[in-house]
């Protein structure tokens, strides 16, 4: 049997998170187990309603994003761990492929590419990442930013067990925190070149709500990191040499 695949859907008053199940439910790979996890929400509950036979879900109070996918990886039965965002959409054969291109490829990690879309679902940039050419291009993109959208990653679950969960200090940037972390730790997060995820863009989005407060955290995450991931490269390139 194929290894199960635990699609996390952290929620919080999101309109779009029926969009986001159905999306879910409609992947192609057989062994599929959704988990959603209410924030706290007090806004758009009925919309998880329909789908309460066929998902997981878990309610806790408010406590950020790092919060409730931590409480998804405790829950999570799968072998692998996938993110979906209740505001974002993937298209059917996303877990289908990235898991193809993971087992050929013998890897425990790897993120993709995306398509950004508008409020009504429509493609506005259809590959809005970088694309990778070499594995080594990965810790020496994310020195300068994130290029790991969080939406595309396929996860090993023992990965978190290692490593630890999500740190819910940072509220806005768990994640970048998170890959930061794990590649200064030496892990490989590999990139698949494909765009089977789709980030949504709209006026109440987080990115755009708390963009003063990710900027703080992001300058947090890089004090501490970046000296971590630049002595990383070099260490890396010596090496090679």
């Amino acid at each position: 049997m194929d290894p199960k695949v635990t699609i996390i859907i952290p929620f919080y008053n999101c309109s779009y998170v029926d969009q986001a199940i159905e999306s879910a439910l409609s992947q192609t790979y057989p062994n599929i187990e959704i988990i959603v996890v209410d924030d706290g929400s007090f806004l758009y509950r009925n919309k998880i309603n329909p789908y309460l036979k066929k998902i997981k879900l878990i309610r806790k109070q408010n406590g950020g994003t790092a919060t409730a996918l931590n409480e998804g990886l405790k829950a999570a039965q799968g072998e692998y761990i996938a993110w979906l965002s209740s505001d974002d959409l993937y298209l059917p054969d996303r877990i289908k492929q990235q898991m193809a291109f993971m087992q050929k490829n013998n890897i425990d990690a790897s993120f993709s590419n995306y398509a950004c879309i508008d409020e009504k679902g429509s493609i506005t940039t259809p590959w809005s990442g970088p694309r990778l050419t070499a594995q080594h291009e990965v810790p020496k993109t994310l020195a300068i930013y994130n290029l790991i959208n969080g939406c595309t990653i396929l996860f090993k679950k023992s990965i978190f067990t290692k490593y630890g969960y999500f740190n819910p200090v940072f509220r806005y940037t768990q994640d970048y925190e998170m890959w930061m972390r794990l590649i200064t730790s030496g892990l490989k997060i590999y990139y698949y070149d494909d765009a089977l995820t789709h980030f949504r863009q709209h006026d109440l989005s987080g990115t755009k709500k708390h963009a003063i407060e990710m900027a703080h955290e992001i300058n947090l995450i890089e004090a501490y990191y970046r000296p971590k991931l630049i002595e990383l490269i070099f260490t890396k390139l010596s090496a090679d040499q």
